[in-house]
């Protein structure tokens, strides 16, 4: 029995704006155009507000129920079209530049894609519709044609995603595990930095693993404290050095294990790792900045690399600014996996753990058990204030 369909109503950009005033008094002084014509081109016979961005579309009885029980913004799966879906193809976004997507089918062939004008006009609070890693539906190129069009965009499982300018930025889609790569040395390990991830990896139902690099450029002893505080918390903390090869056996046993996307501040050695991993990628290298002291933009757009042992890695451009994105401030405390035993301690139910008295997390930070440089990246992330890696 063919599944039902049910017909949905989709929010779309409200794009249709008032023109602004023409400044070219020039060109308007030789314009002989009746006054009773501008007055009729002015006018509106269908109202250009709220209801004129929606369209009714054609989804499955299930996708639809879904879609009208989320509150957050329309989900991209639903966007499809009552076609004959066997000219569609099945595939995987590998890279993203610009306007053109390039997919991978299950075969390996690979296909340059534009999104479907649709999709691209949805409201969401993305920057845009189509993300590295996400499993989607195509129509190949046709005879003649060079470029193909995305159809629809599964649902997704495993994100991390960060805010930018205000947008939801999702750096890797449909992953099993991130790896937070921090270097000890040039530019340094930064705490509230590594916290930021782990908190976002919470949010995105992500594994992170953090990777402690470039351990040949100092004694690593004295890093020792970083180690056992997130290994005691339960988080998996790898000590790496692609220059003597350090851990790299461990890195490319856990990269066999699904999809895993390696992300972290520029100039901690990212594409030094995934060489070393897997000699022949010749992935493009840089070093710090000698006058900043910070990472120089060597990747610059994210993409999904086949590994030779097994598994895929989202290769994700060096980032100097990480902000949270989704997450309301009361809702902060369960990112932190530390502050959960104590919560419930707390004498106010909506305790903020900022200010209040009887808190049992200050308690705990008080008297040790809760690490003073982890509450302090609660309360930047709790007090929205953002973090620039420097």
């Amino acid at each position: 029995m063919a599944n039902k369909k049910k017909k949905i109503r989709i929010a779309l950009n409200k794009n249709r704006q008032k023109r602004t005033r023409s400044n070219d008094f020039t060109r308007a002084f030789g314009d002989q155009t009746p006054a009773a014509a501008e007055s009729v081109s002015g006018e509106r016979v269908r109202p250009k507000g709220e209801m004129s961005r929606h369209r009714t579309i054609m989804a499955d009885a299930a996708e639809a129920t879904a879609s009208d029980a989320s509150s957050g913004p329309p989900d991209e799966s639903s966007s499809r079209r009552a076609v004959d879906q066997a000219a569609w193809t099945a595939g995987r976004v590998l890279r993203v530049h610009g306007l053109v997507s390039v997919v991978e089918t299950e075969d390996g062939r690979t296909f340059p894609c534009h999104v479907r004008r649709l999709l691209k006009s949805m409201a969401i609070d993305g920057r845009n519709v189509v993300a590295v890693g996400d499993r989607v539906w195509f129509r190949p190129p046709e005879k003649g044609g060079d470029e193909g069009f995305i159809e629809r965009v599964e649902a997704r499982q495993g994100v991390m995603t960060r805010g930018y300018r205000g947008r939801r930025h999702v750096l890797a889609a449909n992953v099993d595990a991130v790896f937070i790569v921090s270097a000890l040395a040039e530019p340094g390990v930064k705490i509230s930095l590594i916290d930021r991830y782990l908190a976002a990896a919470e949010l995105g139902g992500v594994r992170p693993v953090i990777v402690l690099n470039k351990a040949d450029l100092v004694d690593v002893s004295l890093y020792q404290w970083v180690v056992g505080l997130y290994t005691q918390l339960g988080y998996e903390t790898i000590v790496t050095s692609a220059a003597d090869g350090r851990g790299i056996d461990r890195l490319r046993g856990l990269l066999r294990q699904g999809v895993t996307a390696i992300s972290g501040q520029s100039g901690v050695g990212k594409s030094s790792l995934l060489n070393t991993i897997q000699p022949g990628l010749n992935l493009r290298v840089n070093e710090v900045s000698d006058w900043t002291s910070k990472g120089k933009h060597t990747t610059t757009t994210a993409e999904l690399i086949r590994l030779e042992g097994g598994g895929y890695v989202v290769d994700t451009p060096g980032l100097r600014q990480f902000e949270l994105w989704g997450v309301l401030p009361g809702e902060l405390e369960g990112c932190f996996i530390e502050f959960r035993p104590f919560i419930p301690l707390c004498r106010f139910p909506d305790c903020s753990h900022t200010h209040e008295h009887r808190c049992a997390v200050k308690d705990a930070v008080y008297w040790g058990w809760i690490h003073s440089g982890r509450y302090e990246s609660y309360l930047k992330l709790y007090h929205q204030k953002p973090d620039d890696g420097s």
